[in-house]
């Protein structure tokens, strides 16, 4: 896993660099295949704003925070993309499971020859 960083009218310290390293290895827990992890980090005046953004391998998943702290926006978009990486890690296991089962992807199970012989 690639991790790049940007900054946008600010300086990034070695030591939270350090935390951004740490704090994003961590996604590899909810996705095998991330390709690459990118971090902007902003600063406006007194707030600081972080946008990560996570390559997979055919999806693409945004999360952007606010903060007065560079740290913590970082964490707060960090514990966001947790998230959505957990829901689509859930969606992924669903659809394997209802695929094992013989359902449709869709998530219809397949009752449609029982409701047309009761039509007729």
């Amino acid at each position: 896993m690639q991790i790049s960083t940007t900054t946008r009218h600010c300086e990034l310290h070695p030591e939270i660099r350090e935390f951004v390293e740490r704090r994003l290895e961590k996604l590899q827990r909810f996705a095998r295949d991330v390709r690459e992890v990118h971090l902007v980090l902003t600063a406006e005046k007194h707030r600081h704003a972080a946008e990560i953004t996570v390559r997979l391998k055919h999806h693409e998943i945004v999360s952007r925070e606010e903060s007065t702290d560079a740290r913590a926006a970082i964490d707060r978009a960090a514990s966001q993309l947790e998230g959505q990486l957990r829901r689509f890690k859930e969606r992924r296991l669903e659809r394997r499971r209802s695929a094992a089962n013989g359902a449709r992807p869709g998530g219809a199970a397949e009752a449609d020859g029982g409701e047309a012989a009761a039509e007729d």
